[in-house]
C-alpha cells in the first residue's frame, strides 16, 4: 500500500505572525557535495533526492552582509537601546534606494537578528511570551483603516466589516503593547503620498502607532523622497525624527570599489554546490557580472542563484559566462545593460546613430 504523500506545509507570508516566526527559526543546512566516486554509487532516486537538496539550497543561497545590511543593522541596534527608555519623541530609520539595492534583506535581517538576540538575552522561556519584532507592508493607495488591517494581519487579530480604524488600532496597539514589541518594520513605505489626502492620514496613522506603540520603528521603501515623504509640515516632523540610510549599486570605479564587488562574489561562489564548478572562475567575472546587474545586490543574487539551478537541472554543474548569459534579469538590469551597449557603440562609432 502507498503511503499518502506528504502534505505541503501551509504557507504563510512574512506579513504574519506565523511567517515571521519561521523565518527567524529558518537555518537552512548547506547540503554535503558529494565527491563523484560517492555519487556515483547513488541509485537513480538518490541523486535526484541530492539534486533536490542542492536546488532548494540554491533557491535561497546564502544572505551577504553587505555595507548595507552591516550599516542597517549597527544603526537600527543602536536606536532600538536609545529607544528602550523613551517615553515619547522615539528616534526611528528609514531606508531607501533604487529597486533591487537590498532594502527589503537589510531591514529582515535586522528584524531576525534583533529577535534571536532578544531570545539570547531573555531564555527562551522568558521570550517565548514575547513579540520582539513586527513585519507588515504598506499596501497601494494605502489608507490608515488599511494600515492598521495590516497591522491587525500579522498580529491574527481578526477584523470584521463593522469594525471602526479607531476599533482596530486600538486593538492592535494594546497587543503590541502587551506583548512587548520592540522593533516595527515597515515595507513599501513609498505607498504612501503625502500629496494625497487617504496617504496624508496614512502618514498620520503611523506617526500615531510609532507614539502609541513604544518601539522602534524602521520605513523601507523606494526613493522615498521623491514620493513625498519628506514634503510639507508632516514631512518635517517625520524628517525631524528619522535617520536616513540610502541604498545604492554597488559602484566599479575605483580598486576599493572594485576588490570590495570582488568579495561579495567571492563570498556568494564559496556558498554554490555545484560539482564541476572552478573556484574563483566566477570571481574572475567581476566585471562582467557588475555590467550585466548593474551593481544591484538583487540582481546579483538572482543571476547566480537562477545560473546555479540551470546547471544543477542540465548537468553541467558549473557556472561559466555561456551559461550566465542565458540567465534573463529583471527589466532594470536588462535596460541598463543595454543602455551600456548603446553607449560603447557610440563611442566607438559616433555617426552610427546618425546613420
Amino acid at each position: 500500500m502507498t503511503p499518502p504523500a506528504e502534505e505541503e506545509p501551509e504557507h504563510s507570508p512574512l506579513t504574519t505572525k506565523d511567517g515571521w516566526g519561521r523565518f527567524v527559526d529558518d537555518t537552512p543546512t548547506c547540503p554535503r557535495l558529494l565527491p563523484a566516486r560517492e555519487r556515483k554509487r547513488l541509485t537513480e532516486q538518490e541523486r535526484q533526492a541530492d539534486d533536490e537538496a542542492r536546488l532548494d539550497y540554491h533557491a535561497r543561497l546564502v544572505v551577504v552582509a553587505t555595507p548595507t545590511v552591516r550599516r542597517v543593522f549597527t544603526t537600527g541596534r543602536r536606536l532600538v537601546l536609545l529607544n528602550r527608555h523613551q517615553i515619547s519623541g522615539r528616534r526611528g530609520l528609514i531606508v531607501t534606494g533604487q529597486a533591487g539595492t537590498g532594502k527589503t534583506t537589510a531591514i529582515t535581517q535586522l528584524g531576525r537578528n534583533h529577535e534571536l538576540l532578544v531570545r539570547q538575552r531573555l531564555g527562551a522561556t522568558a521570550a517565548a511570551g514575547r513579540l520582539p519584532v513586527v513585519y507588515v507592508t504598506v499596501p497601494p493607495r494605502a489608507t490608515p483603516k488599511m494600515l492598521a488591517i495590516e497591522f491587525a494581519r500579522f498580529l491574527g487579530i481578526p477584523v470584521f466589516r463593522g469594525d471602526t480604524q479607531t476599533a482596530i488600532t486600538n486593538a492592535v496597539c494594546d497587543l503590541l503593547i502587551k506583548l512587548r514589541a520592540e522593533l516595527v518594520l515597515v515595507d513599501e513605505i513609498h505607498n504612501i503620498s503625502l500629496a494625497t489626502r487617504a496617504g496624508a492620514e496614512a502618514s498620520d496613522q503611523l506617526k500615531y502607532l510609532s507614539e502609541r506603540i513604544p518601539a522602534t520603528f524602521v520605513l523601507a521603501g523606494i526613493n522615498v523622497g521623491a514620493s513625498g515623504l519628506f514634503s510639507g509640515v508632516r514631512g518635517q516632523q517625520i524628517a525631524g525624527r528619522y535617520t536616513l540610510i540610502d541604498t545604492e549599486p554597488f559602484p566599479y570605479g575605483t580598486t576599493p570599489q572594485r576588490q570590495q564587488w570582488r568579495q561579495l562574489i567571492a563570498t556568494m561562489e564559496d556558498s554554490l554546490r555545484l560539482h564541476r564548478h572552478k573556484p574563483g572562475s566566477l570571481t574572475r567575472l567581476d566585471a562582467y557580472l557588475h555590467e550585466r546587474t548593474d551593481g544591484a545586490i538583487g540582481s546579483l543574487s538572482q543571476l547566480i542563484r537562477g545560473a546555479a539551478t540551470e546547471a544543477i537541472l542540465d548537468g553541467s554543474e558549473s557556472l561559466t559566462r555561456k551559461a550566465l548569459d542565458g540567465i534573463t534579469l529583471d527589466q532594470n538590469a536588462e535596460t541598463a545593460r543595454e543602455q551600456r551597449r548603446r553607449n560603447r557603440r557610440r563611442r566607438q562609432d559616433p555617426g552610427a546613430d546618425a546613420a
